[in-house]
């Protein structure tokens, strides 16, 4: 019975995370003037990226032109700023082999007067010089093209009180030379009161605002408003905020904000392939995702400039889009809140089990121990699976290595993928029933293959010996199915209370669904403590599909990002749907089948894993990928 209820709930939050993942359709050029239209901009995306065009060759002066006309055609007062190229940026032009003597950047400005020119003004920026051997249609053509479009509309509404500058940069693809050039001293970098800024790191996927400036609480506010007004709504959360700003990347928005000025950074990073590679071409580019980066662009391009006031820096927001059609948030501090009530309905759980299901302390404590060595295991197996696909990205001595490395991204997701569903598949049917020194051997061999292949790595061979000794005992794991899913929600919770103290922009990940499983599991056990009738697995199953339908849409999203150096990450979203399906684990007697199908998701995980590398073979140069 509850395998049915299983199964339902995963195939129907996989499919809201299909559903939540898709990009909107393409608006066409019969839209009303003051709607963004994919087919308008595509015909600047064609113009833009006919070929390669990087700092210094014919068609970047080409394309220089063709901008700067286009944006007098849209009744903008166009300049332009020269700049130096800087050490940084003549040391990669000679890596790839050029000559850096003569060449200087230049920055395309456009400026559309407001009614009140003392008021602080918005800018629209993006890059339109691309790396050699690549035509560059995702980056940057279709974020330029997207701001033209966003100007036209924006002209279209008619006059707003703030002026909108529009800054194509120059030199992002050396060492952001543009956009440092422009706001290291241009004459209206101090009159700028607020930037959005179009990205792209592949060809495809739902535009994600990645970035913001400190203090963003207001710009999150304001964004969410302009957000419901765009095509296919929005897709941001504090997460990803918070993880790129450990991260080494960069992008011109960087350095505005560096100097404090709010805004936000659009991108779209689906079809990796295409990053930096001759592929990237109008043909090949997804027209739903310029759809969907454009219209976001607009609709906060305008809200900014007929604000009465811009965001201000205040204190930064928790918060989370909602399956891509609403941004939920609130203070750091109310997270404590959350937190609170999530550990209260937990104890209504345990307290009613306990009187009723038999449930013991130990028993939740072993089923902390079950999430425990689904961690560590985890992070072995997918760690394995990662290094299977190809050299770590850290061994990977030229950028060839490392956009070969970002187009195996999709194999290596789906064998990360099928590696953390083997987990949850065995701790469902039973972790224990295997010989325990078979699993453990196989722990240990799979921790010393990946140390072979990738290098030493502290975390991996903690996490194989954790593994490897609850794997040598049995007794610590959990007995019954109020104490594997108490366990679990108890070991979350804990995990959200590190998080909220350390990191509260990244606490909502486990606050939220935390909450979610403790209240499910309270209602359960008010309902029927046994875990057999529909009208206790109803609700179970209702959080199962929502809170794991929300999680597998993240999850895709933190693969593409951060994948390629830590799969891992795989692995604590996959425990966050562990415990929301924990209590319908099956039978007894649908053990054995379980455990077969989890061996066989791990071979085909693995299978998929070393596809990868016949797929995407290892070059050792690649002119068009330089």
């Amino acid at each position: 019975m509850r395998l049915l209820w299983l199964v339902g709930s995963l195939a129907l939050a996989l499919l809201i995370a299909v559903l939540t993942l898709q990009v909107p359709a393409p608006v066409g050029a019969d839209a009303p003037d003051t709607d963004f239209s994919t087919e308008r901009a595509m015909v600047d995306v064609r113009e833009i990226a006919r070929r390669p065009h990087p700092v210094g060759s014919a068609e970047h002066d080409r394309v220089q032109a063709v901008l700067m006309r286009r944006m007098a055609d849209l009744g903008l007062q166009t300049s332009s700023q020269a700049g130096a190229l800087s050490p940084a940026a003549v040391r990669r032009i000679e890596r790839g082999g050029g000559s850096a003597a003569g060449i200087e950047l230049t920055n395309l400005i456009g400026v559309l007067p407001g009614r009140d020119p003392g008021l602080p003004a918005v800018a629209l920026m993006a890059h339109y010089d691309t790396v050699p051997g690549s035509p560059g249609a995702a980056d940057d053509s279709a974020g330029v093209a997207a701001i033209l479009e966003a100007v036209r509309a924006i002209r279209a509404r008619g006059p707003a009180d703030r002026t909108l500058v529009v800054l194509l940069t120059d030199g992002e693809e050396l060492n952001l030379d543009g956009a440092r050039a422009f706001w290291g001293g241009h004459p209206l970098r101090d009159r700028i009161g607020a930037v959005i800024n179009l990205e792209a790191r592949g060809g495809g996927g739902r535009a994600m605002m990645f970035e913001t400036g400190r203090g963003n609480a207001e710009t999150i506010a304001l964004f969410a408003r302009a957000g419901a007004r765009a095509t296919g709504g929005v897709s941001s959360n504090s997460l990803a905020v918070f993880v790129y700003e450990l991260m080494p990347n960069g992008s011109d928005f960087t350095i505005p904000r560096a100097r404090g000025v709010p805004g936000v950074n659009l991108a779209f990073i689906g079809r990796p392939e295409q990053y930096h590679a001759a592929t990237s071409t109008p043909e090949a580019l997804d027209q739903g995702s310029v759809q969907h980066i454009g219209s976001q662009a607009l609709e906060m391009a305008d809200a900014l400039l007929r604000a009465p006031a811009l965001p201000a820096a205040t204190a930064n927001l928790v918060y989370a889009d909602l399956f891509g059609r609403g941004i939920v948030g609130h203070p750091p501090v109310t997270g404590w809140g959350l937190l609170a009530l999530a550990f209260l309905g937990l104890g209504m759980a345990v307290w009613r089990a306990r009187s009723q299901a038999g449930l013991s302390v130990a028993d939740a404590g072993r089923g902390a121990v079950d999430g425990l060595w689904f961690l560590s295991t985890g992070l072995v197996l997918t760690q394995f699976a990662r290094v299977l696909a190809g050299p770590m990205a850290a061994r990977a001595e030229s950028a060839d290595a490392y956009y070969t490395l970002l187009a195996r991204l999709p194999w290596m997701e789906a064998g990360a993928a099928l590696t953390v569903l083997a987990l949850t598949l065995a701790l469902l049917g039973g972790r224990t029933r295997p010989d325990r020194r078979v699993v453990a051997g196989a722990v240990a061999a799979t921790a010393a293959l990946a140390l072979i292949l990738g290098g030493v790595n502290v975390l991996v061979i903690g996490a194989a010996v954790v593994s490897v000794g609850l794997s040598l005992a049995p007794g610590f794991a959990a007995r019954s199915a109020w104490g594997g899913w108490t366990g679990l929600i108890g070991l979350i919770l804990v995990l959200a209370a590190v998080a909220q103290a350390f990191a509260p922009e990244a606490a909502f990940l486990f606050i939220w669904t935390g909450l979610l499983a403790a209240v499910a599991a309270a209602v359960a056990a008010f309902l029927d403590p046994g875990l057999i009738r529909p009208r206790s697995l109803a609700p179970i199953a209702l959080a199962a599909v929502l809170g794991a339908g929300w999680i597998m849409g993240l999850a895709h999203t933190v693969f593409l990002g951060i994948g390629m150096d830590l799969p891992g990450a795989l692995v604590l979203l996959g425990l966050l749907i562990l415990m929301l399906v924990r209590p319908l684990g099956p039978d007894q007697g649908l053990a054995r089948p379980m455990l077969m199908a989890a061996a066989a998701a791990l071979i085909l995980g693995a299978g998929l894993s070393v596809a990868a590398r016949v797929v995407e073979p290892m070059a050792a140069t690649d002119s068009a990928r330089t």
